[in-house]
């Protein structure tokens, strides 16, 4: 890792941390996981956790080859990335891009207890950077129990051992940890306006209902509301709420003897033979051959 020598202040500690747990792989071992089949695409190269850090700094003027993710759960501390400072509280991660340049600092007041990774391989960066949809390289965590959990069993797994078969393992831990922070950094906040519109929608699986109608009831714009709706799907509340009727029709396919008029008709659909054709257009074939379908 490439890191600036700094002179260290007062309240630098140079040694580990009381309690800290810390796997670091060696760097041959690294570079012939990057070539193997199920750890080329994700590898965690380091992975540790550092509680009550009092003068815990890093300083990397040109980054890392690693992509770098921290989880704070007590305390705070900063991050700078880029030039751009970001605090990091309990249950905030941020994750920061491999070759960006970063440093960051544990409060001395009060000192942060973080869970933190370094990852390489050809997925990385799609999954801890700013992709994704993320605005922001810091994510306020919903689940971070979740997300603790998933920390604790990653560096677990590193400290038994090193083998092939252990880092396949963390590979996948890995995976799910990110993927995780990724979808909360995306999905909208309990209580937010996007959430309440979504639970409307999916409340009202029968109904037609319009963007105008639904940002009135949220207390939006509804260009607001759509742009919202694109950054968290990738598409509108009508083509949202299409999704919600869709799945329930599936459903009900799946599940009941009830005609495709009848499920037309439960899911908001008038005209049965417009159902038909929406859900040919959709899924590929007509409800009645979906049903036939062999499944599971």
């Amino acid at each position: 890792m490439d890191e600036t020598p700094i002179t260290p202040p007062p309240h630098y500690r140079m040694e580990g941390f009381e309690h800290q747990r810390l796997c670091v792989l060696p760097r041959p071992l690294v570079d012939s996981a990057l070539n193997t089949a199920g750890t080329r695409r994700l590898l965690v190269t380091d992975a540790g956790y550092f509680p009550q850090a009092r003068g815990h700094r890093r300083v990397r003027p040109r980054g890392t080859v690693e992509t770098v993710v921290l989880l704070c759960v007590a305390g705070r501390g900063t991050v700078t990335v880029a030039g751009e400072a970001h605090v990091l509280t309990p249950s905030t991660s941020i994750a920061i891009s491999a070759g960006t340049p970063h440093s960051y600092e544990s409060s001395d007041d009060d000192p942060w207890s973080i869970w933190w990774l370094h990852v390489r391989g050809t997925d990385a960066a799609e999954l801890a950077a700013q992709t994704l949809g993320r605005q922001s390289p810091t994510t306020r965590l919903r689940s971070i129990d979740r997300v603790v959990a998933l920390f604790d069993e990653l560096v677990t797994v590193l400290e038994r051992r090193l083998s092939p078969p252990q880092l396949l393992v963390a590979s996948g831990i890995a995976w799910n940890l990110l993927t995780r922070i990724a979808a909360d950094s995306i999905l909208p906040g309990e209580g937010s306006a996007l959430e309440r519109a979504m639970r409307y929608l999916e409340s009202r699986v029968d109904g037609n209902i319009q963007v105008a109608e639904l940002a009135a009831l949220v207390g939006m714009s509804p260009s607001h509301l759509s742009a919202l709706f694109r950054q968290a799907t990738g598409s509108g509340p009508a083509a949202f709420h299409t999704s919600l009727r869709m799945t329930h029709a599936r459903n009900l396919l799946d599940t009941t003897s009830l005609s495709v008029r009848e499920i037309a008709t439960a899911v908001g659909y008038i005209d049965p033979l417009y159902f038909s054709r929406h859900f040919r257009r959709l899924h590929g074939v007509n409800p009645t051959s979906y049903r036939a379908q062999h499944k599971g």
